[in-house]
């Protein structure tokens, strides 16, 4: 789009552009081209575009792929896209990308994010989007160079912080150009950066727990100028304890800590309950008979590899709003790596009732005990269908903050029973078998 097509735009929609809200157009044809094809849309792909105001991006992708979803903030600008883009498939959200509900795009499968973030939302946009667990598999986004900094920065940097690291963490971001004013109406006071976002490997940093991770991040951050030992929550002289053990002096400022660090930090500040247990093929589980009756214990790997029946739990965990908990299983799992599972479940330990061993994963997954009482509300049989488990499922609301660690958990999310069935019955390969079983029979009731 030109500069005379946005103005004739804006005269036609009698829309003034928001210095607020951080709305400016952009209106070099080369520069919204070249953005675009760095995302590298294939016809099979589902693409977000957030904030596309007339269009400038939007016309380089529309027709190119399977499901092209915009989400505009500006009504009278949703109309406009609806009207000109709408007839080739393109669908329209007149929503803010800061109360986007992006669960519904795991049914997708991997999703491609675009996108010239407005200046006073970008960073929640992001945060949105981009917070484990994700649907997005990469992002191309143009945000205001001064954030882009921080997104990309350095330890013993100035931009360096809670911002970047929060990303870093899961994500790899890189710079691509700075575009000045020039290209934008009206012109912004500040410079842009175009920055790209790719996955980080699973395996690229120590496993961790992610929520304490957050947590010890922002406690070290808190104030900045101030040495570690004064910011954590710890006593000073245990900080001063860790930070030596880490090879660190007492006197560390935050931003002279490495990612890899902070992740070493936070292990070390709030272990998690399962950061300590023992591998899972070095257990050993009680084999049953066709009644459930203990008759032998066996090693966990002999059991599976016999095919022996044995006993198990899966546990949902409820919010208030009657969402259910998934988890998004560790890559390191001998069974099901990275798929979707039920928010604990486990063999039942010898000697160990299927209770005690619903609470003992609560405690061990996510690190929540139940607030009230936990209730069965369905039991399987053992059977191929199963894995050989008697399995009995319960339901709980969790007390307290859930929190997961990567040796059994990568990351979890709260969705509606409608989202779940719809998911299953759209994509069952993402799903443990387990689960799809299990929550298959307490819906059945």
């Amino acid at each position: 789009m030109t500069l005379t097509e946005l103005q004739e735009n804006l005269r036609r929609f009698d829309l003034t552009p928001s210095r607020k809200l951080g709305q400016s157009f952009l209106v070099d044809e080369n520069i919204s081209k070249w953005i675009a094809s760095q995302l590298q849309v294939a016809p099979d792909d589902c693409v977000v575009e957030v904030g596309p105001g007339f269009g400038a991006l939007t016309e380089h992708i529309a027709g190119k792929c399977r499901r092209f979803i915009l989400i505009e903030k500006d009504g009278r600008l949703a109309e406009f896209l609806a009207e000109k883009y709408g007839p080739l498939g393109v669908e329209v959200v007149h929503a803010d990308a800061t109360e986007y509900d992006i669960r519904p795009l795991f049914l997708e499968g991997a999703v491609k994010l675009i996108g010239n973030l407005p200046y006073s939302s970008g960073n929640e946009i992001l945060r949105r989007f981009l917070d484990a667990p994700s649907p997005i598999s990469e992002a191309i986004i143009m945000v205001q160079k001064e954030v882009g900094d921080r997104f990309v920065a350095e330890p013993r940097s100035k931009n360096y912080g809670v911002l970047g690291l929060m990303l870093q963490e899961r994500w790899r971001p890189t710079h691509l150009r700075t575009v000045g004013p020039g290209p934008f109406h009206p012109r912004p006071a500040v410079d842009s950066s175009i920055l790209r976002f790719d996955p980080r490997p699973l395996d690229a940093l120590p496993l961790h727990s992610p929520e304490v991770f957050a947590s010890t991040v922002k406690q070290g951050f808190s104030q900045r100028r101030k040495q570690l030992p004064n910011n954590l929550v710890v006593e000073k002289e245990q900080a001063t304890e860790i930070l030596e053990s880490m090879g660190l002096k007492p006197s560390a400022r935050a931003e002279e800590l490495t990612l890899d660090q902070w992740v070493e930090l936070s292990n070390r500040l709030d272990p998690h309950p399962c950061s300590d247990l023992p591998p899972s093929a070095t257990e050993s589980l009680d084999v049953v008979n066709e009644q459930d009756e203990v008759i032998e214990q066996l090693p966990r790997g002999e059991i599976h590899e016999k095919k022996l029946l044995h006993r198990a739990v899966h546990v949902f965990l409820q919010n208030k709003q009657g969402e259910i908990y998934l988890q998004l299983r560790s890559h390191l799992k001998d069974t099901h790596p990275e798929k979707w599972d039920s928010s604990a479940s486990g063999h039942v330990d010898p000697g160990e009732s299927y209770l005690e061993c619903a609470e003992r994963e609560m405690w061990e997954e996510v690190w929540v005990k139940p607030k009230g009482e936990i209730v069965k509300v369905a039991r399987l049989e053992a059977s191929a269908a199963t894995d050989q488990e008697f399995i009995e499922v319960f339901l709980a609301s969790p007390k307290g903050k859930i929190r997961v660690h990567g040796k059994e958990v990568d990351s979890g999310r709260f969705f509606s029973v409608a989202q779940i069935e719809e998911w299953i019955e759209k994509r069952p390969g993402d799903f443990a078998t387990g689960f799809r079983t299990c929550f298959r029979a307490w819906r059945e009731g």
